[in-house]
């Protein structure tokens, strides 16, 4: 706070914080301010016109001459001694676009920004190590962050200011006032760049925590959800705040807690969270798939714009608790968002596209809402009065504008027999009237689709289906998971080990980052024990030796976000917190330790030791942002299973043992593999199913039940 008081007096600026997409605040409207259509092109396109990011292409008719990140602009500003202007933000962000109609589009703006600063525009999904640094520097003058995020650069790229969304006059200020301070107040200036770049530098700096690592017992662990119950919603499901994002992983953990300490009140937050969800409007009633996150506490106004990371997690999430409950609405929201990723996110060539935007007509939400008219008008009498009853909806609208966002707040089951209906008359009803609601809303203007494919998202997509796989027992989504692992190993691994970030037009363009590496690993050792195929074992390791080697610090044993410093960023960060997604340390920690067990190969599980112990005591107060790791807390507190089929019907009795939930299994087997704990464990006839632990295993069994006892405590 220090910090950002001195920067604020040394230059002059008034800090204006409204947040834009904001990942941890609610996006505050301006209703004041008019939401022009875009200026007429003069039909010339900058250079983002060759750009293989669509949020940047959306940019290419902008009055604004705009730079990717890279040699070019940094050259141009150390010429021309002019600053960088680094806006940053992706393609589904609402305010992004506004931004953009308001003030990109404006010629007069535009000009402002062309004559006064070399302008820099950074799809945050493509170069989240860009959006890493200068996000930094927003929080720590401003205390908070999201997108739009336009940060302010010497010319060698240190920064020194950065805000997220201006509406149009006060961003006009800003410009004219940072421009005439790096002209009148230069040296000032400097001196607040050198502070903000020791400020995001003293971020990275990790203390080593003394002592051993691998003093990690059950009553820690069962510790860790101690500290986390004041902040459950246990009432309404999430945490207790607004907005309400998701947080797949803290979810999976406290699940796991379930498993490992038999503790009921978890399960029950756990769906509680999950029933909210299913029925608010966060999940799309009528089309499957979650939106990023609720604006309120009741997930009930969504962000529109979905997210392929979001929805992958959540299939696995909700895959997992219906190995634990049977619920059959949890299998009915797997299936539907499994449809929706088929139907609106697959491309023809097995990737996954990124995500879908949260406007189209320039609105928010549009293409989702319904009025009550609309929806009268898509089905017959009866139907439509049950069906609006149903999903709540109003005459005069339940949202903005007189329309209704969709959602529930009883069972099928209930509705059923409140209307004097069987279940199966109801979900016949039902199921006709969201198709023809489905079909009418596909005639309107739909969100448009970032198509770009990105190495790690579709790790966590790939996983998904293969949880759906294993929990539903579906043939499809396995051929789905082996369809876009072939599509991976085609286009985004390379000979040498190295990993693409992305995918667009037909070829890759940027190198990949430490998500990308753990967390494709992560899924094809899940796609492993899916299939009991050794190669995607084998591609895990030679994936993560690949990490270790580039991009591992020896000192802290912790791993950087990029495999080398790149030009114009000022520091080489680590991601160590878990989000929305789980941070790449902490699932490059879980993979280590999982092929540490797979192959017998101790340096691996001491390295995940090492990783786990330095964030030991971020775990046990930390909450949901250090889930994943106390997850790899509580497989290294009770061990894990060793679980070896073999034999001819090896495939499909692992199977049948992954349709229980087991958190800490590790499952193997199939042929003679070359793997240590399989030695000697080869049959001729028959199938035998070894349970082990700490590599010690029990007389084998022949029949899953037999082996599901061995299993307990």
């Amino acid at each position: 706070m220090m910090l950002r008081k001195a920067i604020i007096l040394s230059i002059g600026i008034q800090f204006i914080i409204l947040s834009g997409c904001a990942q941890n605040s609610k996006p505050v409207k301006d209703e004041g301010n008019a939401k022009p259509a875009k200026e007429q092109s003069s039909g010339t396109r900058n250079r983002l016109a060759q750009a293989s990011s669509p949020y940047l292409r959306e940019h290419a008719d902008n009055p604004v001459d705009w730079y990717e990140w890279g040699p070019e602009a940094l050259e141009k500003a150390k010429r021309e001694n002019k600053p960088l202007l680094v806006s940053i933000g992706y393609a589904a962000c609402h305010w992004c676009h506004v931004m953009e109609r308001e003030s990109f589009m404006d010629s007069t703006v535009a000009r402002l920004m062309n004559e006064n600063f070399v302008c820099v525009k950074v799809d945050r999904e493509e170069r989240p190590d860009v959006d890493q640094v200068f996000m930094s520097a927003a929080q720590l003058l401003t205390g908070s962050g999201g997108w739009p995020l336009n940060a302010f650069a010497l010319p060698d790229g240190r920064p020194f200011y950065a805000g997220t969304y201006f509406p149009k006059d006060q961003w006009v200020r800003v410009l004219q006032q940072l421009a005439a301070a790096y002209k009148t107040q230069h040296q000032q200036v400097v001196q607040q760049a050198e502070a903000i770049t020791k400020g995001i530098q003293g971020q990275e700096v990790v203390a080593l925590a003394p002592g051993s690592s691998k003093n990690f017992t059950k009553a820690a662990y069962s510790g860790i959800y101690a500290n986390w119950k004041s902040s459950i919603d246990f009432k309404k499901g999430g945490f207790s705040r607004a907005p309400k994002f998701p947080l797949p992983v803290g979810w999976e953990f406290v699940l796991q807690n379930y498993y490992l300490t038999g503790n009921k009140e978890a399960l029950a937050a756990v769906m509680t969270t999950l029933d909210a969800m299913a029925k608010g409007g966060i999940y799309d009633q009528i089309g499957g798939g979650f939106a990023r996150y609720s604006t309120d506490a009741d997930w009930f106004a969504p962000h529109f714009e979905k997210m392929l990371y979001d929805n992958g997690q959540l299939v696995s999430l909700y895959a997992h608790a219906y190995k634990v409950t049977k619920n059959p609405l949890y299998a009915e929201v797997i299936r539907e968002t499994l449809a929706f990723i088929q139907r609106e996110m697959t491309s023809p060539e097995g990737g996954f596209y990124a995500s879908l935007n949260a406007d189209s007509e320039g609105e928010e939400g549009k293409f989702y809402v319904w009025t009550q008219e609309e929806m009268q008008q898509a089905l017959e009498e009866k139907p439509a009065r049950l069906v609006g009853d149903y999903f709540q909806v109003k005459k005069a609208g339940n949202w903005e504008r007189g329309e209704n966002i969709l959602h529930r707040e009883s069972t099928k089951e209930a509705f059923a027999k409140s209307n004097g209906l069987t279940a199966d008359q109801w979900d016949k009803l039902l199921s006709n009237a969201r198709e023809k609601l489905l079909k009418e809303r596909g005639k309107r203007t739909r969100p448009s689709t970032d198509d770009k494919v990105l190495t790690s998202w579709n790790a966590l997509m790939l996983k998904g289906y293969i949880d759906a796989y294993l929990a539903l027992g579906d043939e499809a989504y396995l051929q789905t998971a082996l369809q876009n692992a072939r599509f991976l190993e085609k286009n985004m691994v390379r000979k040498d080990g190295r990993l693409w970030r992305n995918y667009k037009d037909g070829k890759p363009s940027i190198d990949a980052f430490l998500d990308d590496y753990a967390l494709l690993a992560e899924a094809y050792i899940h796609l492993y024990q899916a299939t009991l195929d050794v190669q995607w074992l084998t591609r895990a390791r030679g994936i993560t030796d690949y990490a270790v080697a580039h991009f591992r610090d020896a000192k802290s044993g912790l791993f950087f976000y990029t495999s080398g410093l790149t030009g114009g960023l000022v520091v080489r960060k680590m991601e160590l917190t878990d989000n929305v997604m789980p941070a790449s340390n902490s699932v490059m920690a879980n993979v280590l330790y999982r092929l540490g067990e797979y192959y017998d190969h101790p340096p691996y599980i001491q390295m995940s030791q090492a990783m786990l112990h330095h964030v030991a005591g971020e775990v046990s107060t930390g909450g949901p942002y250090y889930a994943n790791w106390a997850n790899l807390m509580g497989m290294m507190a009770y061990g894990p299973f060793e679980i070896a089929v073999m034999g001819k019907e090896a495939v499909a009795k692992s199977h049948q043992m992954q349709r229980y939930y087991l958190p800490t299994a590790l499952f193997m087997g199939g042929k003679e593999e070359n793997l240590p704990l399989l030695e000697s464990k080869g049959v001729e006839e028959g199938t035998l199913i070894y349970v082990c632990r700490n590599k010690t295993c029990k007389m084998p069994v022949k029949e899953v039940q037999a082996a599901m006892q061995q299993l307990l405590p």
